[in-house]
C-alpha cells in the first residue's frame, strides 16, 4: 500500500529512524547560523499583507520554477497583483514534482499555515483565502513565526557598513529568539567594479586612500559587528583566493580603482586574497567561524540580469577547481597558528570528497570539528544533496561532530526546511541500524542525532547568549 504524503512519519521509513526523530530531532531547538533574513523584519515584528508577500516577495527558488513553467516575468518579479502571482505559482507546483520546492512547499502550508490541500490551480483559492485569514492573526508575525519553530538563534548577513540597530532593537527585546549578524566584506573585493567599490567605500570611510586605510576601516567594523553579538563571517567566492598582493600591488590597485579603473581578473582575485588573509587572522583572535561558499556562477545571463539586477534567480554552479585554492588558503592562514574555525560550502557537488577532505588536513584542538564540511548548499539543498553530503562528511570525516542545518533562506516560512534534513538525517542513521551497519544503541544514536541538530553548533559558534546563560 502507498504511503501517505507527508504523513507523520513522511522519510522515516524504518522503526529506528522513527523513534530517533519522533523521540530526539523533532523537540531540538533551531539555530540557523546563515539566513538573509532581513533584520528589519525582526525588530518590528513584520507582518505581511498576503500571502503572496510573504512567500513569493524574495524567493528565488520559487521563482527559477516558475520561469521554467513558462510563467512571464510580470507574475513573477513584475507589477502583476499578488493575487495574479498567486495563481502563477499554484499553476507551477503541480510541476515540480521530485524538486524539494514541491515538498518545502506543501511542509510550509502544513505547519505554518495547518493546511493540508495540495496546491494547485484548483485549490488556489481555497488555499489563498485560508492562508491570508491566518495572516491576520495576531501571532503570524515575523517573532511569532520565530517562536512556533523554535528558532534559538539566527544569523543575518549583513555588510560591514551595516548599523546594526535592528539587531539591537531585537536583542533588547523580549523577542525569543536572539538575532546576531554575520559580517561579509565581499564588496571590498570590487576593485574590478570602480563605481560600486567607491559608492560603498564612501560609506565605509569615505577618506580611505591606501590598502593600509582599507584594512583599518574593515578591522573597526569587525571589532564592532563583535561587540554587536557577532560570531561568523560570510564569504562568497568562486574560489577561494589564495595568493595575496604585497602592499605596493594592493595600493596600486586601490588607487587606480579610486580614480575609476577596473583591475584586472588577476589583480582582482590577488586584491581579495589580501582581504581575506587578513580578515582569517582576526576571525582566529576573536574566536569567530569563517564561512566560504565556494562556486557560484553569478549572473550569466546578461541580458535579465541588465533587466532585474542582481539575486534574481539566474545564479548557477560554476565549473572551477576548488581544492588547490582552498588548501593553500587555509594553509597560509595555519602556517600562521591563525586558522580560524572555518565552515566549506562547496556549490558543485562533484567537490564534495575534496573539501570534506581538505577539512580533515586542518583540525585540531581544542576543537572538536574545527573546520568542518557544511550542509548541502543551494543546489545542493536537496533529499539527494544532502544524503550526499552526510554520506561524503560520514566516510571521510566525523559526522558526530557536524553543526548540522541551515536554511540560507530570505524567507520566514523556511525552518520546515529543518525538519526535512532531521527526517532525512534520522532516516540514514536508522536504516544503517536496520541494515546491521550501526548498533542498535538507543542514546549513542541519539546523542549524535540531538548534537547535530542543535548541541553541536551550540558549542560550536559559542554565540553570546550561549555563553553568558549556558541554556541547555
Amino acid at each position: 500500500m502507498p504511503k501517505t504524503y507527508l504523513d507523520d512519519d513522511f522519510l522515516l521509513l524504518s522503526e529506528t529512524a522513527r523513534n530517533l526523530y519522533h523521540g530526539t530531532a523533532a523537540h531540538q531547538w533551531i539555530i540557523d547560523y546563515h539566513t538573509h533574513l532581513p533584520p528589519e523584519e525582526v525588530a518590528n515584528d513584520h507582518r505581511w499583507e498576503n500571502i503572496t508577500d510573504l512567500w513569493l516577495g524574495h524567493d528565488h527558488y520559487k521563482w527559477r520554477a516558475m520561469r521554467a513553467n513558462g510563467i512571464p516575468e510580470s507574475h513573477i518579479t513584475g507589477a502583476a497583483p499578488a493575487r495574479e502571482k498567486f495563481q502563477a505559482y499554484a499553476e507551477t507546483i503541480p510541476n515540480t514534482l521530485r524538486n524539494p520546492i514541491y515538498d518545502w512547499t506543501h511542509l510550509e502550508l502544513r505547519r505554518c499555515f495547518g493546511i493540508e490541500t495540495l496546491l494547485s490551480p484548483d485549490t488556489a483559492d481555497e488555499i489563498w483565502e485560508r492562508c491570508n485569514e491566518r495572516l491576520e492573526e495576531a501571532d503570524f508575525s515575523s517573532r511569532g513565526l520565530l517562536r512556533k519553530f523554535n528558532v534559538d538563534a539566527v544569523g543575518t548577513t549583513d555588510d560591514p557598513t551595516d548599523d546594526l540597530i535592528h539587531h539591537d532593537v531585537t536583542n533588547n527585546s523580549d523577542c525569543s529568539t536572539k538575532v546576531y549578524p554575520t559580517f561579509r566584506p565581499d564588496k571590498a573585493f570590487f576593485v574590478d567594479r570602480p563605481e560600486l567599490l567607491n559608492a560603498w567605500l564612501d560609506k565605509l570611510n569615505p577618506d580611505i586612500k591606501s590598502s593600509a586605510d582599507l584594512l583599518s576601516a574593515l578591522k573597526s567594523r569587525h571589532d564592532y559587528f563583535h561587540a554587536k553579538g557577532c560570531r561568523l563571517t560570510d564569504h562568497g567566492m568562486r574560489y577561494a583566493l589564495a595568493n595575496p598582493c604585497p602592499e605596493g600591488d594592493a595600493d596600486r590597485i586601490l588607487s587606480a580603482a579610486r580614480e575609476g579603473i577596473a583591475a584586472s581578473p588577476e589583480d582582482t582575485d590577488a586584491f581579495g586574497a589580501m582581504i581575506m588573509y587578513y580578515v582569517g587572522q582576526w576571525n582566529a583572535e576573536a574566536d569567530w567561524t569563517m564561512q566560504l561558499h565556494l562556486g557560484p556562477r553569478r549572473n550569466p545571463n546578461t541580458r535579465l540580469f541588465n533587466q532585474l539586477g542582481p539575486d534574481s534567480g539566474f545564479d548557477t554552479i560554476g565549473d572551477w577547481p576548488q581544492g588547490e585554492p582552498v588548501l593553500s588558503f587555509l594553509d597560509s592562514l595555519s602556517e600562521l597558528n591563525k586558522l580560524p574555525k572555518t565552515i566549506l560550502y562547496n556549490l558543485n557537488p562533484r567537490d564534495n570528497a575534496v573539501l570534506a577532505c581538505a577539512c580533515g588536513s586542518f583540525q585540531e584542538s581544542p576543537h572538536r570539528g574545527k573546520v568542518q564540511f557544511g550542509s548541502g548548499w543551494w543546489y545542493n539543498d536537496t533529499l539527494q544533496g544532502m544524503e550526499d553530503q552526510i554520506n561524503t562528511l560520514s566516510s571521510i570525516g566525523l559526522l558526530a561532530h557536524f553543526v548540522g542545518m541551515l536554511t540560507d533562506s530570505r524567507s520566514f516560512l523556511s525552518f520546515p526546511r529543518h525538519e526535512y534534513f532531521r527526517r532525512l538525517l534520522c532516516n540514514i542513521i536508522g536504516q544503517d541500524v536496520e541494515d546491521g551497519k550501526l548498533p542498535n544503541d538507543e542514546k549513542l544514536l541519539s546523542d549524535m542525532v540531538g548534537n547535530i541538530c542543535y548541541h553541536n553548533a551550540k558549542s560550536y559558534f559559542g554565540l553570546p547568549h550561549h555563553k553568558e546563560n549556558l541554556l541547555a
